[in-house]
């Protein structure tokens, strides 16, 4: 067989045991377009009704329009750099940067398979699975698989004796139960175990320990640890050096003297997340947690000190995914900022929590009344500028404090196409909830928000909390168990 020009290296040796064929259904290829890179060693078959597939959703803006047309043009790059026969397969050593080293195989012949009465062959999904009964005949001795991300194709090839799965390429962890949460419980003994030779000074109000253990080379940058003792330990990691760590105690913004924009913390991992967003050496933020746990309102009144108080950024920006409409943003009339209006109640709420005053601020003239309160309200909103996602391509933010809400409905691409606007003096901080996913192919393990809380975790100028407990009512929190 002729090598592949562009395969100078020589083809890795196969593993001893018989390599599978994975079939490709359409969707694993417009959810990830170079899935045909991830098999290793087996071979990957494309069937004839995928292209036609890939053909039809190539036109558009969306993201799946734009991974069709990538898709579109991986195959043509492999096909049309190989000098070697399409039937007798494509070597993918090459193209794949030697991340591959099976075949590629798309379909040249015309298949008719016997396939029940009761599924009709005019439907592309029974097409692909009439190419998988043919494979499994024509190849007896080797597993052919198909993969899918769509549940109902799987059950339906399972339903004929054929072999299905997932795509589990894309996800960054099998159970999300051990996702990075950001914090670190110590054991009781820890001074005892890291405390002998341990350094020990004061800075600006901060006590810093240098300490050696075994629990040091297992901890990472910016994770908060505690210690439930009398008083209580909380500190973060600042810097790790083999068996060494710098810890930092934080600063307890669960005391009122310590209140941001009016707001205390009402837990452990409030208080830790208060920390990361007012620390201006951390310019990555991510907070996932359930409804109610106070993300948005910590991450609003944060940004609002910032921007108003200490001057630290010219301006907040919020965005989100607009998931659930199903139409193009544009089908709602008036500005860009008066089309997001509907999907900015979030915002509203919180504003309204840090805009009204506590039990006697009126009195006491801190507002003014209710004409101070609207004023204040309208400078606040003054410095908040609400984007849609649909115009951040190419865009650069100076100086911003930029939020992403309701992230865990990005894919791992359009975070990385978000995240890449900050300019120089800018923080994102990335709000969202897994267990809330409504884009369709994204799973908890597949979301771009997992995806860059497992990237960023050992980054120093980034940091991660998993707010844990609910603190909106108790109605709230009885609905969120019980129901």
């Amino acid at each position: 067989m002729a090598r592949t020009p562009r395969s100078a290296a020589p083809k890795p040796a196969r593993n001893a045991g018989v390599t599978k064929v994975f079939v490709l259904d359409t969707n694993v290829l417009m959810h990830d377009p170079s899935s045909l890179f991830r098999f290793e060693e087996h071979d990957v078959y494309v069937p004839m009704m995928v292209l036609e597939e890939l053909d039809n959703n190539k036109k558009g803006i969306s993201e799946i329009s734009r991974n069709a047309r990538q898709a579109s043009r991986t195959l043509d790059e492999i096909v049309s750099a190989s000098e070697d026969s399409i039937e007798q397969g494509i070597p993918l050593f090459g193209p794949s940067q030697k991340m591959a080293s099976g075949n590629l195989f798309l379909q040249t012949e015309a298949i008719v398979a016997d396939l029940p009465q009761a599924l009709p062959t005019a439907k592309y999904d029974n097409q692909i699975l009439g190419v998988l009964i043919h494979l499994r005949k024509k190849h007896p001795r080797r597993p052919v698989i198909l993969v899918s991300k769509d549940i109902n194709m799987r059950i339906k090839a399972r339903t004929l004796g054929l072999a299905a799965q997932d795509y589990f390429n894309d996800k960054v962890l099998e159970d999300t139960d051990l996702l990075y949460t950001g914090t670190r419980a110590l054991p009781a003994d820890f001074w005892d175990r890291h405390g002998k030779g341990m350094e020990s000074w004061k800075e600006e109000g901060r006590a810093f320990y240098r300490v050696k253990g075994p629990l040091c080379p297992h901890f990472l940058a910016n994770e908060f640890l505690y210690l439930d003792d009398t008083p209580p330990f909380q500190a973060v990691v600042r810097e790790l050096s083999g068996k060494t760590a710098l810890l930092e105690t934080i600063v307890d913004y669960t005391h009122h003297k310590n209140s941001v924009w009016g707001i205390t913390a009402r837990n452990r991992e409030q208080n830790f997340a208060l920390n990361l967003l007012l620390d201006p050496n951390i310019d990555f933020v991510t907070l996932i947690g359930q409804a109610g746990t106070g993300k948005t309102l910590l991450t609003l009144a944060a940004g609002l000190t910032q921007v108003l108080e200490n001057k630290r950024y010219s301006e907040i920006i919020m965005t989100r995914v607009t998931v659930s409409v199903g139409e193009d943003i544009g089908f709602l009339p008036g500005s860009e900022e008066e089309k997001m209006a509907p999907w900015m109640g979030a915002l509203e709420d919180n504003l309204d929590v840090l805009n009204h005053p506590g039990e006697g601020a009126v009195e006491e003239g801190h507002y003014g009344g209710e004409w101070g309160r609207a004023a204040t309200l309208d400078l606040i909103r003054a410095r908040i500028k609400v984007k849609s996602l649909n115009f951040m391509r190419g865009r650069t933010f100076l100086n911003k404090y930029l939020i992403i809400d309701e992230a865990q409905n990005l894919t791992p691409k359009q975070m990385k196409t978000l995240i890449t606007r900050a300019g120089p003096g800018t923080k994102v901080v990335c709000l969202g909830n897994i267990a809330q996913i409504d884009t369709p192919y994204l799973t908890e393990g597949s979301s771009g928000l997992t995806y860059v809380v497992d990237r960023f975790k050992d980054w120093p100028h980034s940091g991660h909390v998993t707010l844990q407990r609910g603190e909106r009512s108790r109605l709230a929190d009885h609905a969120s168990e019980a129901l």
